[in-house]
């Protein structure tokens, strides 16, 4: 009861109970007359409410059938007003005990705000100018055992809105937007790539390595095989054995697993789309990634102007492609390119107050990055790729032809938040062999976020893998954007939540 308490907040416990009761009460009469509404199976509606209020005209005088939730009732006697609420928003709805069966408009009247009801009747205008329905039956189709919390949208308690999205759906029409406009992006995301000739696929969420990416994985046990098995921390390298077998354009949308920390940037399930195109680079990435997300934009909101976090964003395509070691230097004064030694770069870093983690090794790139994370990425809100990262941090990245010590990669980031991470991909067994086995190393040393050796996938490329760009994109960040949400929870219908219990 304490948790309907917060549901509530506003009402006494003893008022709630007292609710509940009665709900119960008018259910056991309907029952006992004959008339369960959890009898009934099915009710063919014809009409939204958006539908009716956009083709009003047309409709006006016509008998339509609406079904949904009663969210307000008002009026006394042998009148009703009543607001219903289905999936596209709420029509009113107008009752009159001289237009409807007496009976029937009896029981209607002791209905709950709440509960779910199939209506038939006519569209017209009231006399204040309200596009309505002129209710001639309505049909009880589910009872509401529990009453909605005062007022509408009176659940304002975060933490209970993740946990009762059911309910947070129902009396906050702004997050049911939220969810329609990620549900939009992701068929952007699909028709934007399909007209570009990828193909879609599914690959393993099970595997008997993580790999990948550099995360803590998931670790579950495989009964019949008697093995343990990773829930995956990436989509990459399957993809890009595809590639190897001739499957030029790939790509997949799914859920990633990462055993790590929760904050508003990161949930330990979340979504992203993974693509590989045989014969481009980490440029051809950029370009892509580019123009997908600005015409999300356009096509979803109308702008490529955008509110984030307190910030306005500006989508306009021509965005800043910044190495890493030039946005470092404009940044903090560090120019890595003039250092030439592992302990030099180490020094520089700790000279502006950033620290490598223990597991890192004491390494020019390692301490080039880690002055990027720690000082550079939290000044980054326009959208700016940044490109060149050591190769250090990036096992499956391709090296620059002009520096070996840096790779053809890009992350880009919008208001201090990555968004999507690209390489020119690393085809090269033999270099790929070493950096994994790097990886090995790490986590031997106690890196538990470290890479694993994948023979098959070395195997792969000893085959032959084109020169081949890739790109991962994180859903979920892409669509807090685009609905200026500052939590991740806000756009993952069912977060996870740690039990109450």
């Amino acid at each position: 009861m304490s948790e309907q308490k917060n549901h509530q907040q506003a009402q006494p416990e003893q008022d709630l109970s007292q609710q509940t009761r009665v709900r119960r009460e008018k259910l056991e009469a309907l029952q006992a007359a004959g008339k369960d509404p959890f009898q009934i199976t099915r009710f063919d509606w014809d009409a939204t409410s958006a539908q009716i209020k956009d083709r009003f005209d047309e409709l006006e005088g016509q008998t339509v059938k609406v079904a949904g939730r009663l969210m307000s009732k008002r009026g006394m006697g042998k009148v009703s007003f009543c607001d219903l609420q289905d999936r596209d928003g709420r029509i009113q709805l107008y009752a009159r005990q001289d237009e409807m069966d007496e009976a029937e408009y009896k029981e209607f009247k002791k209905y709950d705000i709440g509960d779910i009801v199939g209506v038939e009747g006519e569209v017209f205008r009231t006399q204040r100018g309200e596009m309505s329905v002129r209710a001639r039956h309505i049909t009880l189709l589910s009872k509401a055992l529990l009453p909605l919390p005062e007022k509408f949208h009176g659940l304002t308690n975060t933490e209970l809105r993740y946990r009762q999205r059911y309910v947070d759906l129902t009396v906050n029409p702004e997050v049911k937007r939220n969810f329609i406009l990620r549900s939009q992006f992701i068929k952007h995301v699909r028709e934007f790539l399909d007209g570009r000739g990828y193909m879609e696929v599914e690959t393993p969420v099970l595997n008997t390595i993580s790999g990948g990416a550099t995360a803590r994985p998931f670790i579950t046990h495989h009964n019949t095989l008697d093995i343990d098995m990773y829930m995956r921390i990436a989509t990459e390298l399957p993809l890009k054995r595809l590639i190897v077998g001739g499957l030029d354009r790939v790509y997949e949308i799914g859920r990633i697993f990462r055993n790590e920390g929760m904050d508003p940037k990161h949930n330990p399930e979340f979504t992203t789309v993974e693509l590989y195109q045989a014969y481009t680079d980490f440029n051809g990435m950029m370009d892509i990634f580019e123009e997908l997300l600005s015409s999300a934009a356009q096509k979803l909101l109308g702008t490529y102007q955008l509110e984030w976090q307190g910030e306005r964003i500006d989508l306009t395509p021509g965005w800043p492609r910044l190495p890493m070691h030039e946005a470092v230097k404009q940044y903090t004064g560090l120019d890595f390119m003039a250092i030439s030694s592992d302990e030099e770069a180490v020094a520089a870093a700790k000279s502006i107050g950033v620290e490598l983690p223990e597991t890192a090794e004491r390494t020019w790139g390692n301490a080039l990055y880690e002055v990027f994370d720690q000082k550079v990425e939290e000044k980054l809100i326009q959208p700016t790729f940044i490109t060149m990262h050591p190769v250090d941090v990036s096992p499956l990245a391709k090296r620059s032809p002009r520096d070996p010590r840096l790779t053809e990669r890009f992350e880009l980031f919008i208001c201090h938040s990555e968004m999507g991470n690209a390489f020119s991909e690393l085809n090269d067994p033999i270099d790929q062999r070493q950096r994994f086995q790097k990886q090995v190393e790490l986590r031997d040393r106690g890196d538990d976020e470290a890479g694993m050796m994948d023979e098959d996938f070395i195997t792969a490329l000893e085959y032959g893998m084109p020169p081949t760009g890739g790109l991962g994109i994180g859903i979920d960040r892409c669509v807090m954007m685009l609905t200026n949400s500052d939590t991740i929870r806000e756009v993952i219908l069912f977060p996870t939540m740690k039990p109450l219990n």
